[in-house]
């Protein structure tokens, strides 16, 4: 089965500054393949190259079977994005933020009450459905961002820091509603993060990006393994990158942290 994911040499400039560098890389259907670097190691803008958010300096990418240079088009038709920034609207209610959503990706009048259903009751917000967002915890805003990239049954899913500003519960609770995503969808799903424990928790696979190359490529036993016995997953990161990884509240505080984010990281 051919990869559902593909970049050969993938580059993108900002100016004088080189922020992904060659990059070629495959992700295998149903997968969920990790990138992990520091700040400025350039996951974030691979991820908008991929979702044809930003165009490539140089290089190929294909997503889906289509080329994100010259079918655009079809590759957002085929991808869910959850993206760092707070992509939910604090003044609709859960269902009606998903409702917006069915509506954006056209899905049919008919399956979309069915469809919201459904993805409320898989990342468990079935309860909350009418409540306002403003009144949700971080990790439930997260879970229906999530929801609302399902709703068009994609073939990709790219996740930039899905916990970003959560707390550990938090955390774990979109870690256990992505694996069960993966389960129900066998969509394919690509997700960057800071965190070295969501990293060896969530991926089949992992490429260490540094300085906007891969530095290193595998599962997270043969990154480890790489490193030496008794590794972790931090040793490896830090032997390949040189470096190391240095409050979960509502609405407001999910919007200001992850405002916060570094634009290119």
């Amino acid at each position: 089965m051919s990869n559902t994911v593909e970049t050969l040499a993938l580059s993108r400039c900002f100016g004088d500054i080189t922020a992904v560098d060659g990059v070629s890389l495959a992700v295998r259907p149903g997968e969920i393949f990790g990138l992990i670097g520091p700040n400025g190691a350039g996951k974030s803008t691979l991820i908008k190259m991929l979702t044809t958010l930003l165009p490539p300096s140089s290089g190929t990418a294909r997503v889906a079977g289509y080329d994100v240079v010259r079918q655009p088009a079809q590759v957002r038709r085929c991808i869910g994005y959850v993206p760092q920034l707070l992509s939910a609207d604090g003044e609709l209610t859960g269902y009606e933020n998903l409702l917006l959503s069915a509506r954006l990706y056209l899905i049919p009048r008919g399956e979309r009450k069915q469809r919201i259903g459904a993805a409320l009751a898989m990342m468990g917000l079935s309860e909350v459905r009418d409540r306002l967002v403003r009144g949700y915890s971080g990790g439930m805003i997260r879970r229906l961002e999530i929801a609302q990239s399902t709703l068009h049954r994609p073939q990709v899913i790219f996740m930039d820091e899905p916990t970003v500003g959560l707390d550990p519960s938090g955390r774990h609770a979109v870690w256990n509603h992505v694996a069960e995503l993966r389960r129900e969808t066998g969509a394919a799903l690509v997700v960057t993060t800071h965190l070295m424990d969501e990293a060896e928790t969530l991926c089949d696979r992992i490429a260490v990006l540094h300085a906007g190359r891969i530095a290193a490529e595998g599962t997270p036993a043969e990154l480890k393994a790489a490193v030496g016995p008794g590794a972790t997953l931090d040793d490896a990161f830090e032997r390949l990158t040189g470096g190391t990884i240095g409050h979960e509240g509502g609405y407001s505080d999910v919007r200001q942290t992850r405002r916060g984010t570094i634009a290119h990281s």
